[in-house]
């Protein structure tokens, strides 16, 4: 049990470093055609083309799913499940709380609400694919804890 624990609680910090490096590396990348909508102020549809980025995570979490239903891959279900929990964690901070696409968490003022808006601020300030800063969602840099 001990090791489900643990492979779940590495998979969920690891998609914070899958996260940062697919945003900096693709999303900034070879397929900006499918993130640039996100970083335009006016959108024309509730939905982005970014968000294909949620149903590819998706499919990998239900993947390890089904390799562990399989008996392929008996820590599957945790690693899937890693995934699962970083993609709603994502979800709720990025597209709720930062992006406010349902007005929830809008009186979330503490120190770390703050610097996640700060920092996710300063990179949408780069609306271009080039010189962006703060890739990833949940760590964030020391100097955006700062007054």
């Amino acid at each position: 049990m001990l090791l489900y624990i643990f492979v779940f609680i590495a998979t969920f910090c690891g998609m914070e470093f899958m996260a940062w490096f697919s945003h900096k590396y693709i999303m900034h990348g070879f397929l900006w055609v499918l993130h640039a909508d996100h970083h335009k102020k006016d959108h024309d549809s509730w939905f982005e083309r970014n968000d294909a980025f949620f149903i590819f995570y998706a499919v990998v979490s239900m993947g390890f799913f089904v390799l562990w239903q399989q008996n392929i891959l008996a820590v599957g279900l945790a690693i899937g499940l890693g995934i699962f929990a970083y993609g709603w964690t994502y979800f709720l901070v990025h597209d709720i709380f930062i992006h406010q696409r349902f007005k929830l968490f809008r009186n979330a003022n503490g120190k770390y609400a703050k610097a996640v808006r700060r920092a996710h601020k300063m990179h949408h300030k780069h609306v271009g694919k080039e010189h962006g800063e703060c890739f990833g969602m949940l760590w964030v840099p020391m100097k955006y804890f700062k007054n």
